[in-house]
């Protein structure tokens, strides 16, 4: 059985459902933006998904193993983070020639790891979002990971329907490689590409990559950060900036309902 045409079937069929459970986005509605990993998700969503790619086959965990001892603490320093990624990503899709390639494993993925994902979804981030939605906001997705994970994890494990902006990838070296990454500057970039222009209300978001984000928000929300972030954001964004904590284990920020939630 092959557990992707029922994923595919049932985001499909289910669109209009949750659709209808918000009103309509009005043409001048405030502009929402939401980060997802450790913001929404609790984790690096892109990170466990290679890392199912990695473990399909024998031979990809081998090849991981073998490049590990250089790619692995490239990924543990920012300034060469990017690259060391980018090795793994390359050994999880040797094969794949095109985006749709990797789209339909990202389908299968979420159809066998559906309770496992539902389990790191943050309740408090998803009845924010539900908030922004009610209220007629319009609510985009912002996201380092492949954009067609974060949208399969919300249409088929939360049943959100919300747009998602996504680091591109296409052919590389026999794989897939990042073409833009939606990181950093480039995420304002990739956003206003995408059609969001209009000046972001507010911004939620835990990395310190996503500054120029939470600083383009009339209102910036920093949720679930490293505690060692917590004193960078207080010195870099506008006084009284809520740093709050949506139940993501091991973060900082102040616990909902304590503080500034």
């Amino acid at each position: 059985m092959n557990p992707q045409a029922p994923l595919a079937q049932a985001i499909a069929d289910s669109a209009p459902l949750r659709s209808a459970r918000f009103p309509v986005v009005r043409a001048d509605a405030p502009l929402i933006v939401f980060d997802f990993d450790h913001t929404l998700y609790d984790g690096d969503s892109g990170s466990h998904l290679f890392a199912w790619l990695i473990q399909r086959s024998w031979w990809r965990l081998a090849l991981a193993l073998l490049i590990a001892p250089v790619a692995g603490p490239m990924v543990a320093w920012l300034k060469t983070r990017r690259v060391g990624i980018s090795a793994f990503v390359w050994v999880g899709t040797i094969g794949m020639r095109r985006a749709g390639n990797l789209d339909a494993a990202i389908d299968r993925y979420v159809a066998l790891h559906t309770e496992q994902i539902r389990a790191r979804l943050l309740p408090i981030a998803l009845d924010v979002l539900h908030h922004h939605r009610e209220q007629g906001d319009q609510v985009v997705i912002a996201t380092g990971a492949p954009p067609e994970l974060a949208r399969a994890i919300l249409a088929f494990v939360a049943h959100e329907d919300v747009p998602v902006v996504g680091t591109l990838v296409g052919p590389r070296l026999g794989a897939l490689g990042a073409r833009r990454h939606c990181h950093s500057r480039m995420k304002m970039t990739m956003l206003r590409e995408a059609g969001f222009t209009a000046p972001v209300e507010m911004a939620y978001s835990d990395s310190s990559a996503d500054l120029p984000l939470l600083q383009a928000a009339r209102k910036p929300v920093v949720v679930n950060p490293k505690a060692k972030r917590v004193e960078m954001f207080r010195r870099v964004l506008p006084p009284g900036t809520p740093i709050l904590n949506w139940g993501c284990p091991g973060r900082g920020g102040d616990p909902v309902g304590t503080a500034a939630g």
